[in-house]
């Protein structure tokens, strides 16, 4: 029976019959797949993605992407046996497979969750406050952030088949822009599978997710400056991709997130008898296993001191050296095989490379076997671990990348050394920092930061719930300056905004809060006979406003408010020690403030506010003393449809009220945004 040909999703059709490339198992080298013949429309593919993506995308707001997400991500869970039967094909162990697959769809969960708490409805961003141009606050500017009117191209790697689209898809789905996601060829085939249940889930809007199994045609030179590429492999090819004529003439956003040099420090503090010592030898052994080190994020380069560097060689090799490599399917196998077999030539190419400035402690050894029926026609690599005794020389480990199971031993003379040698790598995506004393911590990770795009330091306290040396987080930056590409993924919300487009706005208070949908300070105000508080989410208006009737502060409030509190703070109650302050006099405390701004504009009677959760932006401006008169002006500033219910099932929202608390000159006292759920009509 042939193997099966994989099929493109193209502008909401599968396309593909006729039989092209062979894809063979990286576990025993038997055809198992095709690419497919038939060329494709990229005209066609790009102009569905414009229009019907585009438009099915925008007909949801964030919160309501941020909840198809969830249920995307819900979905390939269930589905999720279906996807590691196909992912042992590519070499992957079980618990290789885990941070590919359950790791996708944990990214897509992380970022229905980022967007449900951080991000409005509708479809625009105000970001920051607005600032006034002018003295009469009649002019001012701010900024918003819009979706892309475009598509964004994600050209990934072959290691990770699925994390590696769903990291990129997430954000930008969330952000509302199309995409069409191009995966390396030797491992399209679990891509495609995942593709396949998210296309089966029902749940992807039209046009909002298209396929390419094979080659990009001429997708790049069709581009136009709306859209945006992402990148992740080598530097070499991100260089090459980045330099096409029409994505420079139009000036296309490129992002690449491109395979480094990556290292790792044992610290001078860390002798062979720390629990660090040995931590440091499991994170660089793991780092050179999981996935047969075809991680843009493993360790490459070891750097360890002078004194330790036989001790950290041999308890490297010892451990390696009990590693079970072979069929990813078979009970007590803890490493497959690399991804293809031409990845298996070119480690080979580069180990070779390597050994002419460094020597083989460990591997690389003649009788190398993996377990398993077949494996001898397998990707398989045996781990191998070598020694640079002359680091400071040019090329080596400093240059060349084998992208598998081999690291490079380095001793440095101290810390500066080994800071020096670190940077050899010429920017990277991840370094690892092993030590016990904060002091080295604090001297060191600043100036690798300048250099990494991530430091992981790591100790014994921080070992117990620690992700590890090549784990990106949805909530954390990946990527890295230099050889590492230079660009940005992940680092939560900051990823969705590299999908929106930035403007800055400028116009009066009453037009900034139209466009924004956020009420700007000095707008045009709604005032009514009925108490905000007293009308439901669906029945708010941006800009509805109370003000308030006045107070007067009293010496006995500031003493019944410090006897309550038990904050007995001088400037409150030491009339000699605040007559000498600044201030001149006793103030009241900033908090009974806030309190008694909240009596002020409180509706007390129950109604469709069902909880104050929180405070944003507090500021205490301007002290109040004994004799001054306070008044609140309480504004709806922001609405947030989440979809979600009480405990009891009621439908609620989140609504953001502005508030400005005025002296008797009618001066800022305090500012605050306070965060609240308010019921919808039944």
């Amino acid at each position: 029976m042939s193997a099966p040909t994989l099929q493109s999703f193209i502008a909401g059709q599968w396309l593909g019959e006729k039989a092209a490339q062979s894809l063979r198992s990286a576990v025993n080298g038997e055809v198992i797949y095709h690419t497919h013949e038939e060329q494709i429309d990229f005209a066609q593919s790009l102009d569905f993605a414009r229009s019907k993506g585009q438009q099915s995308l925008l007909d949801m707001d964030f919160q309501t992407r941020a909840s198809c997400l969830r249920a995307l991500g819900k979905y390939l869970m269930e589905h999720k046996e279906s996807l590691y039967k196909i992912s042992a094909l590519t070499g992957a162990t079980r618990a290789d497979s885990w941070v590919d697959i359950e790791g996708g769809a944990g990214t897509l969960f992380a970022y229905a969750s980022l967007g449900r708490r951080e991000l409005p409805s509708g479809n625009l961003i105000h970001e920051g406050d607005a600032m006034p141009l002018g003295r009469e606050g009649q002019f001012c500017g701010s900024h918003i952030l819009v979706p892309r009117r475009g598509v964004a191209v994600h050209i990934n790697a072959f290691n990770f088949p699925v994390w590696g689209m769903l990291e990129k898809f997430a954000p930008n789905f969330l952000a509302g822009m199309p995409c069409i996601v191009k995966p390396a060829s030797s491992t399209s085939y679990l891509t495609e599978a995942a593709v396949r249940l998210m296309h089966e889930s029902g749940l992807l809007p039209e046009g909002s997710l298209q396929l390419v199994i094979g080659r990009t045609g001429d997708l790049l030179d069709r581009l136009q400056g709306q859209d945006m590429v992402t990148f992740t492999g080598s530097a070499s090819t991100a260089a090459m991709l980045r330099t096409n004529d029409n994505l420079i003439k139009n000036s296309v956003p490129f992002n690449a997130e491109a395979d480094s040099l990556n290292c790792a420090i044992l610290a001078p503090d860390v002798t062979p008898d720390d629990v660090e010592f040995d931590l440091f030898v499991k994170e660089v052994a793991r780092e050179m296993t999981v996935k047969a080190g075809q991680k843009c994020t493993a360790i490459r380069r070891v750097l360890v001191p002078e004194n330790r560097l036989d001790a950290v060689a041999d308890k490297l090799s010892a451990r390696l050296a009990k590693m079970t490599v072979g069929d990813p399917e078979l009970e007590g196998v803890r490493m497959g095989a690399l991804a293809s077999h031409d990845q298996q030539k070119d480690v080979r190419h580069q180990l070779e490379a390597l050994m002419a400035s460094s020597d083989v402690v460990c591997g690389n050894s003649r009788d190398f076997s993996a377990r398993g029926e077949g494996t001898d026609k397998g990707a398989f690599f045996e781990p191998t671990v070598l020694v640079n005794n002359t680091p400071d020389a040019d090329g080596g480990a400093h240059d060349i990348e084998a992208f598998g199971p081999v690291s490079t031993l380095m001793p440095y003379r101290d810390t500066e050394h080994a800071l020096a040698l670190a940077a050899r790598g010429k920017g990277s995506l991840v370094s690892t920092l092993v030590t016990r004393d904060p002091a080295i911590a604090a001297d060191m990770v600043p100036v690798m930061a300048s250099w990494h795009g991530r430091v992981h330091i790591l100790d014994e306290r921080a070992a117990k719930e620690s992700t590890g040396h090549g784990s990106p987080l949805p909530l954390l930056k990946h990527g890295g300056p230099g050889r590492a590409g230079g660009g940005e993924e992940l680092g939560g919300i900051r990823a969705v905004k590299h999908y929106l487009q930035r403007a800055a706005l400028q116009g009066s208070p009453t037009m900034l809060t139209a466009v924004s949908r956020e009420y700007v300070r000095g707008a045009d105000v709604i005032e009514n006979d009925v108490h905000p508080f007293r009308r439901h989410f669906d029945e708010l208006q941006i800009g509805e406003s109370l003000l308030t009737h006045r107070r007067t502060v009293t010496e006995a409030d500031i003493v019944n408010f410090g006897c309550l509190s038990g904050d007995h703070f001088y400037m409150h109650f030491d009339e000699l020690a605040a007559r000498d302050s600044q201030f001149e006099q006793r103030i009241a405390h900033g908090y009974f403030v806030l309190s008694a701004a909240a009596g002020l504009f409180v509706s007390p009677g129950a109604g469709p506010v069902l909880a104050n959760y929180g405070l944003d932006n507090l500021r205490f401006i301007t002290p109040v003393g004994i004799g001054d008169t306070i008044q609140a002006r309480l504004t709806c500033k922001r609405k947030i449809d989440q979809g979600k219910e009480s405990p009891k099932g009621e439908p609620q929202g989140v609504v953001a009220w502005d508030v400005e608390v005025t002296n008797q000159e009618g001066e800022l006292v305090a500012s605050y945004d306070i965060l609240t759920l308010v019921k919808k009509r039944e």
